[in-house]
């Protein structure tokens, strides 16, 4: 069983950075037995990454309720999530402030959590650059990926935002919902993701890896049993841009197979 102690251990090790703003996608049975289970790794997480003044941040995701009757998109008063354990604990935790974005949420966690997730409401696609995912790029954050690979790195939908990449989005925006805590219902509009002729595109961002890695933006270790990536968010996104410039805007993600390396050595 791993221990707090052990787990901020293996943070230190890895060079985490306290007092800036970390996203975590996780695995808890890739991490192991905790002490305290879930609960018990978000206070490791808590503990290490806010205590300086940084920002914790866990996405709560919910894009599994489109299109089901009569459930809202974003319900605060079932504050369930549709990825994994540790965003259903951090969904409902008191110390949370969860964001407002009706299919990808996200809590957060420190001093001035409520600024960073205000523009959330704001939102009309999965991933604004103006939103949270982008924030964490302007202020030099970092992706940590907990015993999962890029196929689970949301933060890349962002930078495809940012680069305007086609084929990434809905044409038109569809209803969706956010219940309130006080039982009110307000109806939302946004473009979610779609990229024809590809499927769930998410699955080929693990072919960005070699190119992140050739450029020192991954840091490896591990949280528990997991191994894990430290990812730079601000590098990312510099070197999907080289890639697409070297490409001339052609579509790289439309299967499987690993990209040329002269388009990012």
């Amino acid at each position: 069983m791993f221990t707090k102690k052990q787990i901020i251990g293996q943070l230190e090790e890895m060079g985490a950075p306290r007092g800036g703003v970390v996203l975590i996608h996780s695995s808890l049975r890739a991490v192991g037995e905790t002490e305290g289970r879930g609960e018990g790794l978000l206070s490791a997480f808590i503990e290490y990454f806010t205590a300086e003044g940084g920002l914790l941040c866990i996405p709560t995701h919910t894009w599994a309720n489109i299109g089901k009757k009569d459930v809202p998109t974003l319900d605060l008063l079932y504050p369930k999530t549709c990825i994994g354990t540790l965003p259903d604990i951090a969904a409902s935790h008191p110390l949370a402030h969860r964001s407002l974005h009706p299919t990808h949420s996200m809590a957060v966690f420190g001093r001035g959590a409520e600024d960073f997730i205000a523009d959330d409401a704001k939102a009309s696609t999965p991933a604004p650059p103006f939103g949270c995912f982008g924030k964490i790029h302007d202020m030099g954050g970092h992706i940590l990926l907990v015993g999962v690979k890029h196929n689970r790195n949301t933060y890349i939908h962002c930078v495809e935002e940012m680069l305007d990449v086609p084929n990434r989005l809905t044409p038109e925006p569809c209803e969706l919902s956010v219940r309130y805590e006080d039982g009110r219902v307000e109806k939302r509009f946004s473009h979610g993701h779609r990229a024809e002729g590809i499927g769930d595109v998410s699955l080929r961002y693990v072919k960005y890896e070699p190119a992140f890695r050739h450029y020192g933006y991954i840091k490896d270790g591990f949280i528990g049993n997991a191994p894990t990536q430290l990812c730079d968010a601000r590098g990312m996104k510099q070197v999907v841009e080289l890639i697409r410039a070297r490409s001339g805007g052609v579509e790289l993600l439309s299967d499987f197979q690993p990209l040329d390396a002269s388009l990012f050595v």
